[in-house]
């Protein structure tokens, strides 16, 4: 392999703001607060702030599912947070002191509490309701291993194999290979478990399903980076299978809407704060009424 970037490190590394590429502007290796900007508030019990990147995408389509099971409590409103530097606000940073999507406060007991991390935002609402988390020890188990092993795999996918490779302002051989490996391994380990049950945690739709499925069942169907073919996706056919599965849920389609600001306008709900917005506030809708 030809050695296509020459770079040896410096004993001490110091930050170069044009790193970065194209997330230069927003990157930077401290936390905390750039500005003051306070969050926010609807009417509902849950309050989140959020983007629809896979991350964003987990929590909004748990918000749906609860919401069609029945848990009328889990009304919530969802107000957008672009990467551009509200993530560094003083308001959501005291939601979430990593400055990532998504943040949740649940505002339904005596006193908020704070909930980041998408694999901590579902477990809470899991136990919450008492819905897609089952309770016999067994299976119970079997999902958050799932759960866990999801949020141990998808910076692999994300922050490797995507940044390497969509985005990194040079194409290095070397790294868009090593995480296309490990991504394919992934993929791998998912199919075999998906051709021995219908779902991760067994015969049950759970949490394990709702948080895997926005970045393994989107890259399975060729949907981020562009990176199907190069991947050869169609080869996972037991993951295609559960990704086409669970993206016929009326409850994943109108999870995948919230927060989202790209693709058809009909497909935008930039905001969520009634479950009617669906049918009267998406972009399609909002460009009508302005032009009437």
């Amino acid at each position: 392999m030809a050695d296509d970037t020459a770079y040896t490190p410096p004993k001490v590394w110091s930050w170069n703001k044009e790193s970065g590429g194209r997330f230069a502007a927003i990157n930077r290796p401290i936390a905390g607060p750039t500005h003051e900007d306070e969050l926010p508030v609807g009417r509902h019990p849950f309050q989140l702030y959020s983007l629809a990147t896979p991350n964003g995408v987990k929590v909004t389509v748990m918000f749906e599912e609860l919401l069609a099971a029945g848990h009328a409590g889990a009304e919530y409103d969802a107000w957008l947070i672009p990467i551009n530097g509200n993530q560094f606000g003083s308001g959501f940073v005291g939601v979430n002191p990593n400055s990532k999507i998504p943040a949740l406060t649940d505002r339904s007991g005596p006193k908020p509490i704070r909930v980041f991390e998408s694999g901590a935002i579902l477990l809470h609402l899991a136990e919450k309701f008492g819905a897609f988390l089952p309770t016999e020890p067994g299976p119970r188990a079997e999902c958050l291993s799932w759960l866990m092993w999801l949020m141990a795999s998808a910076p692999f996918l994300g922050g490797g194999f995507g940044h390497f490779y969509a985005y990194a302002p040079t194409k290095i051989e070397y790294a868009i290979d090593r995480y296309a490996m490990e991504v394919k391994r992934q993929l791998d380990v998912l199919d075999r478990r998906l051709g021995e049950a219908e779902y991760l945690a067994g015969a049950e739709y759970t949490i394990a399903d709702i948080i895997t499925w926005p970045w393994y069942g989107a890259m399975a169907k060729g949907q981020l980076y562009e990176g199907g073919e190069f991947l050869s996706v169609q080869d996972y056919k037991n993951v295609i299978r559960w990704a086409d599965q669970i993206a016929q849920r009326p409850a994943v389609k109108r999870g995948r809407m919230v927060n989202r600001t790209w693709g058809p306008p009909e497909t935008q709900l930039h905001e969520r704060h009634e479950a009617g917005d669906f049918a009267t506030m998406t972009q399609d809708k909002i460009a009508l009424a302005e032009t009437a």
